[in-house]
């Protein structure tokens, strides 16, 4: 049998290396390399004359190596879900994007658009799960929402207090990005992967421009991946910071939730001391970085960093020193570690359960190739709890990295300008984004631009975990379960 094409990370292959496997022999290899290890980063379908061929990316997290599965096929494909779950929304969007018919898919509903006319679709596939019974009933929240939040719905069946269930739907937004993308890279593309989660740009700008580096053969300069890294960190303190606050302000303890609110700006104004933006627009670009830190500037950075890291540790002890907030935090929306790998989970929501998977661990660019990530004696409790610790760790793990590179960037360019992408070829890049794994996956077409780009952000794998960290547990017991993952509506919607 045809074996799958091997490659590593950032590795620009050829597109006509990527093997094209027969169906029965890509459901046969499919399985087999998922049982041996396999972890699902990206699976899509791209249209081809006369079929559409389907790419699965695999990742071998311990050996730091990716594999790419390939076939080609006409009306339908075999659902793999009832046997690797990991796969469940994949085959579902793949089923919508492509025309396809998901044969043997346990629950083939629409992700954001309804399925075309012209697919047998199965009677109430498109209506909500329901639990019968006499005693059960069932709340709807959303898509429209008292606060100024994004669209989502959410559907509980209910026993009482009691949670059975709980389904999530989202992309009501269409906001068709992935789509835009094609035949670029042009003057708004940059704006987009800035956008595709405002409070990702570092995340998804670095895993964009490493994906075009790649395809240029670029080398990024040294100086210029310390300061990617420095951004990265910062993006990484200021959302953890404020996901603390969050969480107190979920159980009514107001010092911790005012402290944070605060120190999340603060830690945001460092970026718009280095950028010019609060979220870090502009400073990332293809070939290295915008701008550059003077030493009067690092002096600055450092001197409100160590401030504002003092302050979110005092606010942060606050949390595990009142016992009132540790009785909800503490077996609170429990995600056991083999329901989180068995979903895919990624990023803290997964580390919090015991799954430690990295990006910058498993597959290190830059500065992380010598510099560890993973904090010893993390939580593995998969509750609340484990959420909000693994979270105040990641932030003291940011400020030790960040102090370090503030006094150590290297001398030299922040800037080197890339050639034209590799025609006919494409690239997977990864990157560890605050919420999680980041995966674009950039195919180009034989002029050397975008044939197809697939992004998928670390939220489109940890809704389904929100919704089994409610399964059993206590209606009112949502917004706290919600804020200890803080997934993203618009990063699900591209």
């Amino acid at each position: 049998m045809t074996a799958p094409l091997s490659l590593n990370h950032l590795e620009a292959a050829g597109f006509k290396s990527l093997t094209t496997l027969t169906p029965d022999e890509f459901y046969t290899s499919a399985p087999e390399r998922l049982t041996a290890g396999g972890r699902a980063v990206s699976y899509f379908g791209l249209p081809e004359e006369g079929g559409t061929r389907l790419i699965l990316i695999l990742a071998f997290d311990y050996e730091r190596r990716l594999e790419a599965l390939s076939t080609v096929l006409n009306d339908s494909f075999r659902s793999l879900t009832p046997d690797f779950p990991q796969l469940h929304l994949f085959e579902r969007e793949i089923a919508e994007q492509c025309d396809l018919k998901a044969e043997g898919h346990p629950w083939l509903k629409p992700v954001r658009y309804q399925l075309k006319s012209g697919l047998p679709v199965p009677p109430g596939i498109t209506e909500f799960f329901k639990v019968r019974g006499r005693e059960t009933h069932e709340v709807a929240v959303g898509p429209v929402h008292a606060g100024v939040i994004e669209p989502g719905h959410f559907r509980f069946q209910c026993h009482g207090e009691l949670v059975f269930h709980l389904e999530i739907a989202l992309g009501y937004q269409h906001r068709g990005i992935e789509s835009r993308l094609i035949g670029g890279p042009g003057k708004l593309t940059s704006h987009y992967m800035e956008t595709l989660a405002g409070d990702t740009t570092i995340g998804h700008a670095s895993a964009y421009c490493r994906a075009v580096e790649a395809l240029c053969c670029a080398r990024v300069p040294p100086r210029a991946e310390v300061l990617r890294a420095i951004m990265l960190e910062l993006e990484r303190m200021a959302n953890h910071t404020g996901d603390l606050g969050a969480l107190a302000g979920d159980v009514a303890y107001l010092p911790t939730a005012s402290f944070c609110g605060r120190l999340r700006g603060d830690i945001l104004n460092m970026s718009a001391l280095i950028c010019g933006n609060r979220f870090g627009r502009n400073m990332v670009i293809p070939g290295g970085t915008a701008f550059d830190l003077s030493p009067a500037l690092i002096k600055e950075l450092k001197l409100r960093l160590d401030a504002a890291f003092r302050d979110v540790r005092d606010a942060a002890d606050l949390l595990w020193s009142t016992s009132s907030v540790m009785a909800r935090f503490e077996g609170t929306g429990i995600v056991s570690k083999g329901t989180a790998m068995a979903l895919g989970l990624v990023g803290p929501a997964a580390r919090a359960s015991g799954v430690r998977h990295d990006v910058r661990h498993n597959f290190p660019v830059g500065i992380y190739n010598s510099k560890a990530v993973l904090s010893e004696g993390a939580p593995e409790s998969g509750d609340v709890y484990a959420r909000a610790y693994t979270r105040w760790l990641e932030i003291k793990r940011s400020y030790e990295l960040v102090s370090g590179l503030l006094y150590s960037l290297p001398a030299g360019p922040i800037f080197a300008v890339p050639g034209p992408m590799k025609a006919e070829s494409f690239v997977v890049s990864l990157e560890e984004g605050w919420r999680g794994e980041i995966c674009h996956t950039a195919v180009t077409d034989n002029a050397g631009k975008f044939r197809h780009y697939k992004i998928k952000d670390p939220s489109f794998n940890n809704w389904q975990g929100l919704a089994m960290a409610l399964r059993d547990g206590q209606i009112s017991d949502f917004p706290l379960c919600n804020k200890s993952f803080n997934l993203s509506y618009c990063g699900h919607d591209l």
